[in-house]
């Protein structure tokens, strides 16, 4: 019983962990887009902020679950990695979507706000997906 408790704990804990990294992902795109990020996607329906914001809770997931995967079941190994790592992804994430902006016409964000589908809204989402993919392959 003791080792359903530990791991539930333990998966709690794991949970919280990457729910904060996704909040944080949330305000950083919010941060990047003109608006409100919530309004954007669940008042217009736009799809543009919805797919970029997806695919940075994406990426931040998948390094929370490469973290995880890496710690070798030592709790606090993986807990500091998923929180460590995370920030690092998300703050490569951010540099990228900034590089990504500077190489461009025109403001990104302005763009991936735009009510009409957008393909620039899919090249910043594989960055994201791709960044989230590359710092999980560098933690295993």
């Amino acid at each position: 019983m003791q080792t359903l408790v530990t791991d539930l704990l333990v998966t709690l804990a794991y949970g919280v962990v990457g729910v904060l990294l996704m909040g944080i992902g949330y305000v950083l795109v919010d941060m990047a887009t003109p608006g409100r990020l919530s309004e954007l996607i669940w008042v217009d329906r736009n799809r543009n902020a919805a797919l970029l914001l997806a695919s940075n809770l994406v990426g931040v997931g998948t390094i929370v679950v490469a973290a995880i995967a890496a710690s070798e079941d030592d709790f606090m190994l993986g807990i500091i990695g998923a929180a460590a790592y995370g920030i690092l992804g998300l703050v490569i994430m951010a540099a990228a979507f900034l590089l990504l902006d500077a190489l461009t016409p025109g403001r990104l964000g302005q763009i991936l706000v735009e009510p009409e589908p957008h393909p620039a809204v899919w090249v910043s989402a594989v960055v994201h997906l791709a960044t989230g993919a590359i710092i999980a392959a560098a933690i295993s």
